[in-house]
């Protein structure tokens, strides 16, 4: 299993509509706030590097009011 933290700037005031809409995704374990030079913070675990990809790509930066991520990935042991 591959889990990622993806960093997520959002449009000025829309951090908590960005929160909202990742906590009822399903691809997407934790979300939160942050203080600083990122936005958000989310957590997601998908079977491959392919899968953390695709759940950023089709999901959360489709996300009205993202603006920018950046993806930290590792293996699950």
């Amino acid at each position: 299993m591959v889990i990622g933290f993806i960093l997520i700037n959002t449009r000025s005031h829309e951090e908590g509509k960005v929160l909202e809409k990742l906590n009822s995704t399903p691809e997407v374990k934790e979300a939160h706030l942050l203080f600083g030079e990122y936005d958000i913070i989310a957590k997601v675990v998908a079977r491959d590097f392919n899968g953390v990809s695709r759940i950023v790509i089709e999901k959360i930066r489709s996300i009205d009011g993202v603006i920018h991520t950046e993806t930290l990935a590792g293996i699950m042991f």
